[in-house]
Formats: structure tokens, C-alpha cells, sequence
């Protein structure tokens, strides 16, 4: 992943990456105080939200349910960074939204985030390969009759 990330493409990236992906590198960011002073504008919090799904034949949209989200809000060098997960994993929120501020801001452990955005894509993407492997064995090809 050379390209550059909007802010929505790293915000889905780093929502979809496992604690184990984040921890080490928000820690090991504010240990060095690579981050100066960061400040939490909004602590983690949870809530539910409403998950809205289209309907593929006739592309109409519903709600689904609801689910559990965990957000945080966070600045760092004065540029923003937030972050909303599935769950209640506070610190992984925390975690996610100080790296997605690094990045936003520009620092020079912007890389590294973008390393680690690149990494949980590839992940993501083996992962759904995977899983249509499975499944299109069982895919049923229909013909139309006129």
C-alpha cells in the first residue's frame, strides 16, 4: 500500500486492527514521548449504533441492529485523532486514535502507522480471500430461461 490514506480509509483500517497490532506501537510512541503531550478530548466511551445494511437486489437500505462501538478522541501536535471500534475495548480505542493523530499530524511515526494500516489491509484481504475460497464451492450458477 504505497498510495497515500484519506482519513476515512485510516479510520477503518485502524478500527479493524487487533489490539496486538496497536498496543505496541501507541506504547512504544509514548514511551519515547514521540508524541510530546498528548491530550484526550473525548475519553473512551461506549454506546451503541445503529448498523444500516443495503439490501443487494432491490438496493434498498435497513437497520440491522444495533452495536456495541467504543470511540475516543484525542490530539496530538494539534491535529485530531479519532477512532471508533467494535466492542468495549477502551484502550485498544485509545490506542487507535492516538495513531491515527500521529498520522493525521505528520509526525515522523506517520510511517509507521501507515506500515501498520498497510499490514492490517493485507491481513484483510487474505482473510476475505480465505473466505470466499470456502464458500464458492457452494455457489449456484443460475441460468435465465426466455
Amino acid at each position: 500500500m504505497t498510495e497515500v490514506l484519506t482519513s476515512e480509509e485510516r479510520a477503518e483500517l485502524l478500527a479493524a486492527a487487533t489490539p496486538d497490532e496497536l498496543l505496541p506501537l501507541a506504547e512504544r510512541l509514548l514511551q519515547a514521548g514521540d508524541l510530546g503531550e498528548p491530550a484526550v478530548l473525548h475519553p473512551p466511551e461506549t454506546g451503541m449504533v445503529m448498523l444500516t445494511v443495503r439490501e443487494p437486489v432491490a438496493e434498498e437500505r435497513f437497520h440491522l441492529g444495533e452495536v456495541l462501538v467504543t470511540s475516543c478522541t484525542v490530539e496530538v501536535a494539534g491535529a485530531a485523532g479519532w477512532n471508533m471500534r467494535g466492542g468495549d475495548d477502551r484502550v485498544a480505542a485509545l490506542a487507535a486514535a492516538l495513531l491515527d493523530a500521529v498520522a493525521a499530524a505528520g509526525l515522523p511515526a506517520a510511517g509507521e502507522v501507515n506500515a501498520l494500516c498497510a499490514s492490517v489491509a493485507e491481513r484483510r484481504a487474505r482473510e476475505e480471500a480465505a473466505e470466499w475460497a470456502e464458500v464458492s464451492a457452494t455457489r449456484v450458477a443460475f441460468e435465465e430461461l426466455t
